[in-house]
């Protein structure tokens, strides 16, 4: 008899037992899931913030003016290894600015600018539509081992990095941007047309034994997209899509590494009309996958640099020719598009917040045969740009595990900030990248929330885009070796290797 008398009972706790289940928010992690989580150090980053507008140049920039005398090893351009330093702009070119919320406006509109010049050359690729029937934009701009030192130049508004090398004999030292994301090396020249104001004298033909210009009728002139004869001699332009350009004479020259001894008849540009985003620069080193780079021309068979905070006066390297992927690198497959050889794609599978895998759908990061889509690695992009289907997933799975924090108002091109005045520091859920063999690179906590004034407002360091491409910027790589294998088509993510 109680048995029937049991089951009204059973059906009533069942059905508060769904009631309550419905009710449950079923986007939080399970209870049951451990959430991978990484602290951030908000009193050392707003520090750094604070120091960077104080920066002086006078007391920690090296020598402007140094030559390097012909003694110096002659190198061929094949397969040895050489390093140069890499610095932040902010150590060799210095703008000042209100306060740090100015610096950072500054430097995303550049950074939008940059990204829409990477997608426009893109789809000019796609199209199949030649670069020589484009003019440059009437827009108003604001003002071996080798080894060499980077640095990072914030301080200008940029989130570009800086290396110096010599050009000519007897070498004049000068400070070049470095652009995964081009291949033309040039560098301005007198006599200027029209040149922009950069840190080293500008460089003079004249006075180098071993310039030479290059004939319209040779292969590096044919190699140029935008090029023009005069007197039998190459003119090349690049306009890179933001209303920056330069035009001028292209040559041949010898180029310097530090201490590593030089490499004779690399192919440059000597830009006499130059104008743009390149302020502080005397140039720019193109290392993308194109025959003109730098790396194609020294025959490189990897290059590695390692970029410092954005916000440090610390310097670290750019190396040719010594790949180091130990047991603590993750690695990734490095693909090329068979449209537009400069750019380097790297194979990623999806991404994580706090150790769960967030719902993107796989297309979003596939390289198709096309040439659409796909994620491309690039030092002179600072903030990371996703495809929408990408971002919104992975931005809401972040925003549900940080519910402890209190939200700020959105700044810029971020949608997703937070207040953390008053704060030492707060731990947040990881971001992490996954590629497809298998690997995952786990980023820290400055590497995307970063702060946008000196008040503690920090901002989540992704950015959304409509465009197929989707770009790792050098905020997210900041503090980590990236390496290039091309002789293998690898890629490697070397955490805390900037030494």
């Amino acid at each position: 008899m109680s048995e029937p008398a049991s089951k009204p009972f059973l059906l009533f706790f069942t059905l508060i037992f769904l009631f309550f289940a419905s009710t449950l928010p079923r986007d939080l992690p399970d209870a049951t899931t451990t959430t991978t989580t990484t602290i951030l150090d908000v009193t050392s980053s707003l520090q750094q913030a604070h120091n960077i507008l104080s920066f002086d140049l006078q007391t920690q920039k090296p020598s402007t003016h140094t030559t390097i005398t012909t003694s110096s090893p002659s190198l061929s351009n094949s397969s040895l290894s050489f390093s140069l330093e890499l610095h932040p702009r902010e150590t060799i070119y210095k703008i000042h600015h209100k306060d740090y919320k100015s610096l950072v406006l500054s430097r995303l509109h550049r950074d939008t600018a940059r990204f829409n010049s990477l997608t426009a050359r893109l789809e000019l690729a796609l199209e199949d539509i030649s670069k020589s029937d484009l003019k440059p934009l009437e827009t108003e701009i604001e003002p071996e081992d080798l080894s060499t030192p980077v640095t990072s130049g914030t301080s200008q508004g940029s989130g570009e990095y800086f290396t110096r090398v010599g050009v000519g004999n007897p070498a004049r030292q000068f400070y070049m941007v470095l652009d995964t994301g081009s291949d033309i090396n040039w560098l301005q020249c007198q006599p200027c047309t029209d040149c922009y104001q950069q840190t080293d004298p500008i460089f003079d033909p004249t006075a180098s034994s071993t310039y030479a210009p290059v004939t319209c009728q040779s292969q590096q002139c044919s190699s140029l997209e935008m090029s023009s004869c005069r007197s039998g001699q190459c003119l090349y332009q690049v306009n890179y899509g933001d209303g920056s350009y330069t035009f001028g004479d292209f040559a041949t020259e010898s180029v310097s590494f530090g201490n590593s001894g030089s490499v004779k008849n690399v192919a440059l540009g000597c830009g006499h009309d130059n104008e743009g985003l390149f302020v502080g620069a005397a140039g720019l080193l193109g290392l993308g996958g194109g025959p003109l780079s730098l790396t194609n021309q020294l025959k490189a068979t990897s290059f590695s640099y390692c970029l410092v905070n954005r916000d440090s006066a610390g310097s670290s390297t750019l190396d040719f020719n010594s790949v180091q992927l130990g047991v603590d690198s993750v690695t990734a497959p490095l693909m090329k598009n068979r449209k537009i050889d400069t750019f380097y794609y790297v194979g990623l599978s999806g991404m994580s917040v706090g150790g769960q895998m967030v719902s993107i759908p796989e297309s979003a990061f596939r390289l198709d045969e096309s040439g659409n889509g796909g994620i491309i690695v690039d030092c002179g992009t600072a903030i990371t740009r996703l495809q929408t289907q990408a971002y919104n997933p992975l931005r809401d799975a972040f925003v549900r595990m940080t519910q402890n924090l209190k939200l700020a108002s959105a700044v810029a091109l971020f949608d997703t900030c937070y207040d953390l005045s008053g704060q030492a520091s707060v731990r947040v859920p990881t971001v992490s990248f996954h590629f497809a063999d298998g690997k995952s690179w786990n980023l820290p906590a400055a590497n995307y929330l970063i702060p946008v004034d000196s008040a503690g407002t920090y901002c989540f360091a992704f950015a959304p885009t409509t465009s197929s491409l989707s770009i790792i910027g050098n905020v997210q790589q900041q503090g980590t070796r990236v390496t290039f294998d091309l002789a293998n088509n690898r890629m490697g993510f070397s955490p805390n290797k900037c030494q």
